[in-house]
């Protein structure tokens, strides 16, 4: 069940510098402060299910979520990770559409929640927003074809190491400046990957023995960065 915990105000909010609401001018920030509810979402629970129809915007004020499809075998595809500051659910929202996916936490995450009726409308006084929207849409379609052209032309091997790359960039590294800043489980990294759990342990098993990383628990550690990114086959 989610807990109901008390939410910290948008003005209030570090997540919000990083976030698509981080120069909204303070009456609109009174808008959502006035509006905006929140839960506290544990692993396992879901934030919003595919198929139902979306009633306004998630955002997160802290934690690690996926957002992931299940195919007709019942086997999960992880297609984004997002992170606090992130917003889930806009394109349903603004399409009109059911949602496609899900969304669950990878770990416990505040998740803030605005009425449609209250994003519609910022959307529609502050041309700066609507941007920004346009935006995020533009780097999910760019996203979603690299996606595909990896998964057609590149090996389970490179896509790993890509993964671990992007996880990398994404949540960034711990204190000691090499162990990635999330901890995923071996299922849900071979869901981001997009190929089986026992593949992902066998192949993690060769990096840590080609010394490329070390392995505790879910933690990974990257130890040669270059020889990762020589993995996955990736040029600028």
């Amino acid at each position: 069940m989610r807990r109901k915990i008390d939410i910290p105000r948008c003005e209030d909010c570090a997540s919000r510098l990083c976030s698509i609401f981080n120069d909204l001018p303070e009456d609109e920030l009174g808008k959502i402060n006035h509006s905006k509810g929140g839960n506290l979402y544990k692993r396992g629970q879901n934030i919003f299910y595919e198929g139902t129809r979306p009633s306004g915007l998630y955002c997160i004020n802290f934690g690690k979520v996926k957002i992931y499809k299940i195919d007709q075998s019942g086997k999960e595809q992880i297609v984004r990770l997002a992170k606090a500051g992130d917003v889930l659910g806009y394109r349903s929202l603004i399409s009109g559409e059911l949602y496609s996916s899900f969304a669950a936490p990878l770990e416990d995450s505040l998740i803030c929640f605005i009425p449609r009726s209250v994003f519609f409308s910022l959307l529609q006084t502050n041309a700066n927003l609507s941007m920004k929207i346009m935006k995020i849409l533009s780097q999910d379609l760019k996203s979603a074809e690299n996606r595909i052209a990896n998964m057609a032309q590149k090996p389970v091997r490179e896509r790993l190491a890509e993964a671990l790359l992007i996880l990398r960039e994404f949540y960034g590294l711990e204190d000691d400046e090499a162990t990635l800043g999330v901890a995923l489980t071996r299922e849900d990294l071979a869901n981001v990957v997009g190929t089986a759990t026992e593949t992902v342990i066998r192949l993690l098993s060769e990096f840590r023995e080609d010394k490329i990383i070390a392995l505790k628990g879910r933690k990974i550690k990257i130890l040669d960065h270059i020889s990762l990114v020589k993995t996955a086959n990736i040029f600028d």
